[in-house]
């Protein structure tokens, strides 16, 4: 209890002091804005490897190289895109000026950082909502405090530098559930960025603030028998073992094109990796999967060969990953949910009409709206995967992990992917700093109700078809003819009209 209520004070004064920063923050300019934000993307990139060693030490999971390679895509390749990006005063005007668009910061934002990406996912939240001047403050993982805390204190000593406040970026240093409910529920924030497990997400939602909530990725990959099977296992591979596979849009399951099954297990047995028989498949689901299909968590991000191992039997110590072949998917299939470890299940069909059902199946069993992948050099097949799959992330001919957050495709670069309201969030994008923002629009009139008082109108309404008759009337009214594109003026009428600069 009282470390409930030491949690639930520093959680109220850190929000207090987050928005007593806010006049500061929201009196930046465009450019003192990008020069702290460049200055932070610069201090986190430097430190891109160190905090990744801080975070697998701490959670003990995890891969070093992998994790300071998302702390690079979240410092410097999200610097990249957004660097451009307006985010203060006006920032769009439509074509004839009549409506301004103004950029107004949310206030301060709820920060959730997740145990799978402590540090990425804190040096991007920062990034961006400084890049939109709102304030944070971070609720980390228990198990990840001090590397998260290492993460925003790195980003407080660049607002330090640049003579603005390090409150602006708040750390809850005493993580408990309460002071996450009392840091979600608080008058001072405006909005919610969440990245965690299911419940944390509908918490989020259900606070009755503004939220962004991230669902879970149960991400398919199909691979089609016209696609180039070498490369799509190496980017499966790659995407499946990166980080040893707790990124959410990595690939759980395989779908493949009967005509092509043998070169995939090849290509599998190529890459080191281990199919499991049936027997090995039913003791991986029970050491991976507890009842009620909850990820065993001292299971999540090991190697290959240490799940094996807590499984009950061996396998090389350079396994990179463990293949199941399922038959179905659904709860008498544990290995067909989201598995946040090397393990990926695989499923051989035959057409791209059942590949296409196939996927549906697992995207609903838990990872609707989020990303599926796809592997095909049939466009009509991609098509029909793009226009019909229940994700808003449709990865092609690319790792599923690395395409979703941008790094291998021209998606906004994120750490925080929505999955709509097919998934129960409120958007669809890759979360940004355009998220972090409210539009203010000035708007002139165009079309008056009235004309101005002792004044005529200088023109009428555009025409499609202008006769003598409505050139004699503008002549008698003082006003001009608006022409539509591809209108028709009689002869008569042009004749009437000529040298009387009467038609626009």
């Amino acid at each position: 209890m009282d470390t409930d209520l030491q949690s639930i004070q520093q959680v109220r004064t850190l929000c207090e002091k987050a928005y007593n920063t806010l006049p500061q923050l929201r009196a930046l300019t465009q450019r003192q804005v990008d020069t702290v934000v460049e200055a932070m993307v610069e201090e986190g990139y430097r430190a891109a490897r160190s905090l990744a060693e801080m975070a697998v030490q701490e959670t003990g999971f995890g891969v070093v190289a992998d994790k300071t390679i998302k702390n690079e895509v979240a410092t410097r390749q999200v610097w990249d895109y957004i660097k451009s990006l307006k985010t203060v005063g006006v920032i769009n005007t439509s074509p004839d000026k009549s409506v301004l668009e103004i950029a107004e910061p949310v206030g301060v934002i709820a920060g959730i950082i997740p145990v799978t990406n402590p540090t990425s996912t804190a040096l991007f939240k920062a990034i961006i909502a400084i890049k939109s001047r709102n304030a944070v403050v971070f609720s980390p993982h228990p198990r990840a405090v001090k590397c998260t805390t290492a993460s925003v204190e790195l980003m407080q000593k660049v607002l330090a530098q640049h003579k603005l406040p390090r409150e602006a970026l708040g750390m809850i240093t005493s993580p408990t559930m309460k002071a996450t409910e009392e840091l979600m529920h608080h008058k001072y924030i405006a909005l919610i960025l969440a990245t965690g497990g299911t419940a944390m997400v509908k918490s989020a939602y259900s606070s009755g603030k503004p939220a962004y909530g991230v669902g879970p990725g149960n991400v398919p990959a199909f691979i089609e028998r016209t696609a180039d099977v070498d490369k799509a296992i190496a980017d499966i591979m790659v995407s499946k073992v990166f980080d040893n596979g707790t990124v959410c849009a990595s690939e759980q399951s395989i779908i493949v094109d009967e005509p092509i099954y043998q070169r995939v297990v090849e290509q599998f047995k190529a890459h080191k990796a281990y199919l499991l028989n049936a027997q090995q498949t039913e003791r991986v689901s029970q050491a991976l999967v507890r009842p009620g299909l909850q990820i065993n968590p001292k299971l999540v991000g090991q190697p290959a060969h240490v799940i094996a191992e807590a499984a009950g039997f061996p396998v090389p110590a350079d396994t990179s990953l463990l293949v199941a072949e399922l038959d179905g998917v659904g709860r008498d299939y544990p290995l067909s949910i989201e598995k946040l470890s090397p393990v990926l299940a695989m499923y051989r069909v035959n057409g791209w009409e059942a590949g296409c059902e196939r996927c549906i199946e697992l995207l609903k069993f838990g990872g609707i709206g989020h990303t599926l992948a796809i592997h095909s050099s049939n466009h009509d097949i991609i098509m029909e995967f793009a226009l019909e799959k229940p994700a808003y992330r449709i990865v092609v001919n690319t790792p599923a992990t690395h395409g979703a957050i941008g790094a291998t495709t021209n998606l906004a670069p994120s750490l925080t992917l929505g999955c709509g309201t097919f998934g129960g969030n409120s958007t669809s994008d890759n979360i940004g700093p355009q998220h972090l923002i409210n539009i203010k629009r000035l708007a002139f009139e165009v079309r008056p109700l009235h004309a101005p008082s002792g004044a005529k109108s200088s023109a009428i309404k555009r025409k499609k078809l202008v006769t003598e008759k409505d050139v004699r009337e503008a002549l008698g009214s003082g006003k001009k003819i608006k022409l539509e594109r591809d209108c028709i003026v009689t002869p008569a009428a042009r004749e009437l009209a000529r040298g009387k600069d009467i038609l626009e």
